[in-house]
């Protein structure tokens, strides 16, 4: 049962956590308090085990077209220091479930940096990613230039953020920016989908895989050594759970397995 809380829909599927932007009139620009309750929403999902994967999507005619300017309009950069605003972009990086984007229409600027921060994209053909902030006298600043740069290289980021160019859903999958590009009234289903398919797998070793693939690409782990020994470190420490012998044991057997999380 879907739960209204103000600016952002609650919901649940199953293992799957569903958070959806409700600012339709401001095209979900990205708010304090919206923000402020994904956060919340997040912490929550986190402490509960049942949920494995979390959806975040926006409506078919945007994701989030932005943050919301007008907040920021006539603060000080004294002002915007002190303000944790920003942050709550690093919740979502940082969430220790697998995170997939469901993205339709615009996502830009703050917008295009919330898709930019889950794990996984899914795109709707009418999807369109940018960052138009140096337009408006600023640049990214929660994280646009940084993951543009990773998943994009030198040139496409710094084209992207000096003028604001924008790409559609198509480039972007060629580019790998997206997992894939279904129709729009498909976009949302097709991210539950996969997070189904994430979640129908055992909970401990989705987590291990989650941190090894991202530590490869943290500046914590810069040497190419560094992150395969980190891998196999996961990769050892998990033959210590119920989910290894039971995922093995089904196998030899030729059967489904049943993972707990243990």
């Amino acid at each position: 049962m879907a739960k209204l809380k103000q600016e952002l829909i609650i919901d649940q599927q199953g293992p799957i956590g569903i958070l959806t932007l409700n600012r339709p009139e401001a095209l979900n620009a990205l708010s304090h308090p919206l923000m402020d309750q994904m956060e919340e929403a997040l912490k929550n999902f986190e402490a509960d085990a049942a949920i494995r994967v979390v959806v975040i999507a926006g409506s078919e005619r945007a994701f989030a077209a932005g943050a919301d300017i007008s907040e920021m309009q006539g603060k000080t950069s004294a002002e915007m220091r002190a303000d944790l605003h920003l942050s709550r972009w690093d919740k979502v990086s940082n969430f220790l479930k697998p995170t997939i984007a469901a993205i339709s229409g615009y996502a830009l600027g703050g917008g295009c940096e919330l898709a930019l921060a889950c794990d996984l994209r899914v795109a709707s053909e009418t999807a369109v990613f940018g960052q138009p902030e140096i337009s408006i006298g600023v640049i990214p600043g929660a994280g646009g230039t940084v993951r543009l740069a990773r998943l994009l290289g030198r040139a496409l980021a710094l084209e992207m953020v000096l003028t604001g160019r924008r790409i559609s859903a198509h480039e972007a999958l060629n580019l790998g920016m997206v997992n894939r590009v279904v129709p729009v009234e498909l976009f949302l289903d097709e991210a539950i989908k996969l997070a189904h398919q994430i979640a129908a797998m055992p909970p401990l070793a989705v987590a291990a895989a989650k941190k090894s693939v991202l530590s490869a690409l943290s500046p914590d782990y810069p040497s190419y050594p560094a992150a395969l020994q980190l891998e196999r470190e996961l990769f050892y420490s998990l033959f210590d759970t119920e989910d290894q012998k039971e995922g093995m044991r089904a196998f030899i057997e030729k059967r489904k397995p049943n993972f707990k999380g243990k």
